[in-house]
């Protein structure tokens, strides 16, 4: 098949499958954006600490004109992309909820172009081309935009210092890794679907797991809290190297372990609202839960990851705010007589300034993964339109449907929820429970003069000791939980809306 027809083909088909490319091609640009603006924060150069020969540490040139901190240092420039690359996969999450938009009619027309006499492997290879090319054209766009942001975000201040790097752009290579990056996958997520999905000449068949799930993925939290701690025990015989990726790897099992963890959740809120539920809706929500418990898994998948990284993003913000305040009780109890003290290295609205960077990440990525889901649920509802049709035509109100699909989407949430902010809060809890602060400089004034006369003495004088216990941080959790929510039920509500116009009788008629 020639890749100008596998083309054609791809972008064929109704005005269903023509709202899939646009949703998947908006969802494509935005994850280049993020992508690009990642790399161009990596490509800057300098703001390494480097040490004088008199022992003086001063930044190396080349960053210096940034006005932004976190750009000005090499240190930091890490976080900064990391966050971006995390804002980018809940919208790579997006893509993939878009590309099931509209399946049962994709799945006729992959029947029919089989039926003109195209194998299974070219029916796939289409499915795989129309998300891919959709996504290209996606990145394409999003490119322009991120040449069009810099042009409108480059606003030098009058002694020639920039808030943000646009005076730079990535090499070649990475641009065109970035921009290849987001196509790739969406091509290679909608070959994936299809891996199990047998396309013949008379229909689609898609295989339907008859097991219920168990709940093996607390495995994963549990090794990922492990791996975790492991740095804060062997916190001098590793090194910086590995013990940034044991945090990496504990992070990412403890989401991962999560995310799959849901679908036992919702079997488990299925089964309970089928014993202890006596309204028809709750109990034809536990009927879907348990028919298909692994539908939360696939479709808040980035939403639960989000409320993870916020809440490490909220229990570290007052980890800070206590040592912060551990500095100021340590300074008061032993004044420094030239004035300084034990402080550290930046203000303090300096580093909570960058976790509030990290939180306005995290709720962008909520509001997105929260789209996702809306898609996912209108799909889910236009798919089942006949069904929908059906009871209605057989006198269930459509009071009651509304609120099936309420009770099927939120019951379950509320409780992954709750696991997704105690995991995320466990993680930086390893971190410490405690701040400890001692002032290696003084001793208590009984002994100071024992200690002039002695100074061996000086090692077993008394300092001055703070200890602060490092609270939980239940109003910073409750907001991103409730965010997150609210979110969700505002997809929700959306999604009722396509459920109103797919009861009507007319629907029954649909093939």
């Amino acid at each position: 098949m020639k890749p100008s027809t596998l083309v054609r083909l791809g972008l064929a088909g109704t005005r269903t499958d023509r709202l899939r490319t646009v949703l998947t091609a908006f969802s494509a640009a935005l994850a280049a954006v993020a992508l690009l603006s990642a790399a161009t924060v990596a490509a800057i150069e300098g703001g390494a600490w480097v040490t004088q020969p008199d022992g003086a540490a001063v930044l190396s040139p080349g960053a210096e004109h940034y006005t932004n901190a976190m750009l000005a240092e090499a240190g930091l420039r890490p976080g900064v992309v990391t966050a971006l690359v995390l804002l980018a996969l809940p919208v790579l999450a997006l893509a993939g909820q878009c590309i099931r938009l509209g399946a049962p009619a994709r799945d006729r027309r992959l029947a029919a172009i089989r039926l003109a006499g195209a194998t299974p492997r070219q029916a796939v290879l289409i499915a795989g081309a129309e998300t891919a090319v959709a996504s290209a054209l996606g990145s394409l766009a999003g490119f322009v935009a991120y040449l069009g942001l810099r042009e409108v975000l480059h606003r030098p201040t009058p002694d020639g210092r920039l808030p943000l790097p646009t005076d730079l752009l990535p090499a070649a290579p990475v641009i065109v890794l970035a921009l290849l990056l987001v196509p790739v996958l969406a091509g290679a997520i909608g070959v994936l679907l299809l891996r199990r999905v047998i396309i013949s000449p008379i229909g689609v068949v898609r295989p339907v797991r008859d097991r219920k799930p168990w709940p093996w993925p607390g495995v994963l939290i549990a090794a990922g809290l492990i791996v975790f701690a492991v740095p804060a025990q062997m916190v001098d015989t590793l090194s910086r190297r590995v013990t940034n990726l044991c945090l990496g790897v504990g992070v990412v099992l403890c989401m991962i372990g999560v995310v799959l963890g849901s679908a036992w959740i919702s079997y488990a809120v299925g089964r309970m609202l089928l014993r202890f539920g006596r309204r028809p809706a709750m109990l034809l929500a536990a009927r879907r839960l348990i028919a298909d418990p692994w539908n939360g898994s696939r479709t808040q998948a980035a939403l639960l990851t989000a409320v993870i990284a916020g809440a490490i993003a909220i229990s570290f913000r007052q980890y800070m705010i206590t040592e912060f305040e551990s500095y100021d009780r340590i300074n008061a109890l032993a004044p420094d007589p030239e004035g300084g003290g034990i402080s550290a290295a930046e203000p303090p609205s300096f580093y909570l300034g960058g976790i509030r960077l990290v939180l306005v990440a995290v709720v962008i990525g909520m509001v997105v993964a929260a789209c996702g889901v809306l898609v996912a649920l209108a799909e889910s509802i236009v798919a089942r339109r006949r069904a929908y049709a059906a009871l209605t035509a057989v006198g269930v109100p459509r009071r009651t449907l509304s609120e099936s699909v309420a009770w099927h989407t939120l019951a379950p949430l509320m409780p992954a929820l709750a696991v997704a902010l105690v995991v995320g809060t466990g993680i930086t809890r390893l971190m410490g429970t405690e701040v400890r602060q001692v002032d290696g400089d003084s001793v208590c004034p009984v002994a100071q003069a024992q200690c002039e006369a002695n100074p061996a003495l000086f090692d077993f004088v008394v300092r001055h000791e703070v200890v602060l216990p490092v609270p939980i941080a239940w109003a910073g959790l409750l907001l991103l939980g409730g965010v997150a929510l609210a979110a969700m039920v505002v997809a929700v509500l959306a999604g009722l809306v396509v459920l109103r116009s797919s009861t009507d009788l007319e629907e029954m008629r649909v093939g």
